[in-house]
């Protein structure tokens, strides 16, 4: 069983290392795909800075010698720059053209491009400042010993490009979980109604054999069976009724009772404590007064009995068990704690999994309906407080008192 479970919980693994490579996948092509784009925007704007360097030549000419400069077709070339924001700036660093900013003062520009309003100019100098710490810069030189810089921030488009993919990475991971929970949640079901199932059938089989047995307990005192040996076989017969009735409550919910917490463990520990080893004592502990709580007495010691079983087995033949039971303003608690095998800290949850076990025998799913009496029926919690191998396991249960509990966490 364990295995089975190893290789869930391995399944689950390869799930996610499928889903974080196709999200790697995708953010590396998307990657790519925003440095060509980068790379486009940065040729063009060479093209751009090559025209600019060749107008500002040709209206340095004489007339006559303009006549091989297509004038028109470089301020062509300049004009069709609409997406990418430029500030050009001489080789001192002085302002002298903009294009494509949205300026705080819109419509506020000089003929050559820069804006009159004092706001407008902090805007572009601030931008200018900010665009020579990237690597968005093209040198023009213009003649021997004359540059001018180029400066240029990415389009929109670019920009947007490069959120883009995160936003989508955001949606896979969304759409991811929502699978993956879908999938848990349907299995959870299936496993819920298989075992209810099971529970349904288990107390039915039971019922006849019971109701046998009992018939044969009237009949035994004739037979001369003396009263002793009748009382403990009656008190088995009973338990075995009360076996029946709680895998009867599964699937349906019990009827919670008012009552004293120390009571129901004492009980419980008074049965398992005539039924195991003479070499491994069984202790209870009660709390110091009364711990009321609302619950279901057969399914409560059901639990109780369960933990004390598998600290039992957990023991070789000899130990020691203590059952205490504890109690705060806001919480129910009960501890069991064995001298054990102990268990790892990893398979702290893991020990409530259906199909986990350490036994050669049994199904694994004593922990797993001890969970869902625990946390579904009476809304508290089951964990392994503390554990280590070699020197025993302490398990604890916390109920609410009254509506609330807040989890004690260790």
């Amino acid at each position: 069983m364990a295995n089975i479970y190893e290789l869930r919980r391995y399944g689950k693994i390869a799930f996610l290392i499928a889903s974080a490579l196709v999200v790697a996948g995708f953010l590396y092509f998307s990657d790519g795909l925003i440095r060509d784009l980068s790379a486009a925007e940065r040729e063009r704007m060479q093209i751009w800075a090559g025209a600019t360097r060749e107008l500002v030549a040709a209206t340095a000419m004489a007339d006559d010698d303009i006549s091989g400069t297509d004038i028109d077709f470089l301020l062509d070339i300049i004009k069709s720059n609409t997406t990418i924001p430029v500030l050009l700036t001489d080789g001192d660093g002085r302002l002298l053209q903009q294009r494509n900013f949205a300026l705080p003062v819109p419509g506020d520009t000089l003929a050559i491009g820069l804006p009159q309003n004092d706001r407008n100019i902090r805007f572009l100098e601030d931008k200018l400042e900010r665009l020579r710490r990237s690597n968005n810069c093209i040198e023009i030189e213009i003649a021997p010993g004359l540059n001018q810089y180029l400066y240029y921030e990415d389009s929109t488009l670019l920009k947007r490009m490069s959120v883009f993919p995160y936003i989508q990475v955001l949606v896979m991971l969304a759409f991811i979980a929502v699978v993956y929970f879908a999938v848990l949640s349907t299995k959870k079901a299936e496993q819920n109604k298989v075992w209810v199932g099971l529970s349904k059938e288990t107390a039915h089989q039971l019922g006849t054999p019971i109701s046998s047995l009992m018939a044969w307990m009237e009949l035994l005192p004739e037979m001369g069976v003396d009263a002793d040996t009748l009382a403990e076989m009656n008190k088995d017969v009973n338990r075995l009724s009360t076996i029946a009735s709680r895998f009867s409550k599964i699937g349906s919910a019990p009827r919670m009772t008012p009552m004293d917490l120390n009571s129901v463990v004492q009980d419980a520990t008074g049965y398992m404590n005539t039924r195991i080893s003479p070499r491994i004592k069984l202790y209870f502990h009660p709390a110091a007064e009364a711990a009321q709580v609302d619950a279901s007495q057969p399914l409560l010691e059901w639990v109780i009995e369960n933990l004390i079983k598998n600290a039992v087995d957990a023991m070789d033949g000899s130990g020691r068990v203590d059952v205490s039971v504890g109690s705060n303003p806001l919480c129910r608690f009960i501890e069991v704690a064995d001298t054990g095998k102990g268990i790892s800290r990893k398979n702290f949850k893991t020990v409530f999994n259906p199909g986990y076990t350490t036994k050669s025998r049994g199904w694994g799913l004593g922990l797993t309906l001890a969970k869902r009496i625990i946390e579904e029926y009476h809304k508290g919690r089951i964990f392994v407080k503390q554990s280590e191998p070699g020197k025993g396991t302490t398990f604890r249960i916390e109920l609410p008192a009254g509506n609330s509990c807040i989890p004690q966490h260790f």
